[in-house]
């Protein structure tokens, strides 16, 4: 079949951003895209929890990748949207919803112009990243979403909120405060 996926979906991404850099995720693990609205904190959970969504009747945590990555806060503006992921979370797919500054377009990546990631650099954890997607003179950032929002570190983030202890990279209470 002369290299051409049978499914072109398999080479799809769709492109956001977060902090003047692109990311991607593959399109089958995109489930749909909404205008930020009202996302409700929960205590006990890092800030790269924004908190959960109502979506349709389903509870959906939403997470900022701007955060966790270590860059900034994402800030809420016109064009800011949550991109709505299918991730396997223990082997079970499960709706988690990502902040992006706003979404770019759906790329067709084919395997070519997908390179390794950097092995020093990036102002992310190589382990989330998938690949590079080249993209003319530029890169696109493919995210191995499974990696980026795992199971180890949402339970981590439960343990966390359940022993009082400040989950890694969020501060302490202040001694004396009532935890």
């Amino acid at each position: 079949m002369d290299g051409v996926p049978s499914d072109p979906t398999q080479s799809q991404y769709l492109t956001f951003f977060i902090a003047e850099e692109e990311y991607g995720i593959r399109i089958l693990r995109v489930k749909e895209i909404i205008r930020y609205d009202t996302v409700t904190r929960v205590p006990s959970t890092p800030r790269w929890i924004r908190g959960v969504l109502n979506l349709r009747g389903i509870v959906v945590p939403v997470v900022d990748l701007a955060i966790k990555f270590g860059i900034r806060e994402t800030p809420i503006a016109r064009h800011t949207c949550v991109v709505i992921v299918e991730t396997d979370l223990e082997g079970e797919r499960t709706l988690m919803g990502v902040v992006a500054d706003q979404v770019s377009q759906v790329l067709e990546l084919p395997p070519q112009e997908i390179g390794a990631p950097p092995a020093f650099g990036p102002r992310i954890r190589v382990d989330y990243i998938a690949g590079m997607g080249r993209v003319g003179k530029k890169f696109v950032h493919l995210l191995d979403i499974d990696g980026v929002l795992s199971a180890g570190e949402l339970l981590a983030v439960s343990a966390a909120g359940a022993s009082a202890e400040p989950a890694p990279g969020e501060a302490a209470p202040p001694e004396g405060a009532v935890t």
